[in-house]
């Protein structure tokens, strides 16, 4: 054979060759864009699945609080539920609005026992809560460490207090001095909708019990623990480490509900809602006052 031949069947060999890694590439390529979107199609429809199964569980919940016999209503302290909800398993925590501090009724001292219980300084404690009530209240007049218009924009902010009571509990980090790291924290103790000056123990957690006068954090949790040994129906009347008595049953219409949806793959997806319950004109059980979605792939 020539070796013009030998050269030219060399060279389509390579040719050739590198075809076929071009080809391994390319159906490589395709092979990971098809297992990268068969992945996000499970992820979408396994959120998907979630989210709808904690929505469920919010309308069970309500079904749950508008039940009228004591015996099997559910308690709204804030105890654990759950129940199978197609191939997820739903965990929901109710809690009653009376059992937290409500940020338009609450007076100065128990704002600042808040602040306190988080380990917030004295002084920044009392700053915090009366420029809350400056916040709320309808004068002009700062308290002694509170704060107006001259002090807002002082500080450099462009607007001053609303001097009306706050629409939602979203709205006090716009107070003067609330951090966002503060406002995370205490943010799962406040409402607007429990329309008392007080907590109302029966339904409050560990946390803000905590912020009571002679109680710390143990002996708070001691008595969340003791309380939820039993049902409104057993007639149990608790006592406060102060020697408060604190009957079980009571509480309002207004709940704040937790609802987390987990399938057997570690997906979940939970919903934290506020509802007011009571029909309305156009005949629905209950009203939302808040709503809030969250999902996660373990």
């Amino acid at each position: 054979m020539r070796p013009d031949r030998f050269r030219q069947s060399g060279i389509a060999l390579i040719v050739v060759l590198w075809i076929l890694v071009l080809l391994t590439i390319v159906v490589g390529v395709y092979a990971v864009l098809a297992r990268t979107e068969s992945l996000q199609s499970r992820f979408l429809f396994d959120t998907t699945m979630a989210r709808y199964a904690a929505e469920a569980g919010v309308h069970r919940a309500a079904y749950e609080m508008a039940n009228r016999d004591m015996e099997t209503r559910w308690v709204p302290d804030g105890r654990p539920y759950s129940f199978p909800f197609g191939s997820t398993t739903v965990e929901i925590r109710i809690t009653d609005e009376s059992g937290k501090i409500d940020i338009n009724r609450a007076d100065a001292e128990l704002l600042a026992n808040l602040f306190l219980s988080r380990g917030v300084e004295e002084a920044e404690a009392w700053h915090l809560a009366d420029a809350i009530e400056d916040w709320r209240d309808e004068d002009d007049l700062p308290r002694l460490y509170g704060a107006e218009d001259d002090d807002y924009f002082a500080a450099g902010y462009p607007y001053g207090p609303a001097n009306m009571e706050f629409s939602s509990v979203d709205e006090l980090q716009q107070v003067i001095g609330m951090s966002w790291e503060m406002f995370r924290d205490i943010e799962p103790m406040l409402t607007v909708s429990s329309g008392a000056g007080r907590i109302n123990p029966a339904f409050a957690s560990a946390d803000v019990l905590a912020t009571l006068p002679d109680i710390d954090r143990e002996s708070a949790e001691l008595f969340v623990e003791e309380r939820q040994m039993f049902h409104p129906v057993d007639q149990q009347a608790l006592m406060l480490p102060d020697g408060t008595l604190v009957s079980l049953q009571g509480g309002g219409r207004t709940f704040s509900i937790r609802s987390r949806a987990t399938l057997d793959s570690g997906t979940w997806s939970e919903v934290q809602a506020t509802l007011e319950l009571g029909g309305d004109h156009r005949g629905r059980p209950f009203r939302v006052l808040r709503w809030r979605d969250h999902i996660e792939d373990r």
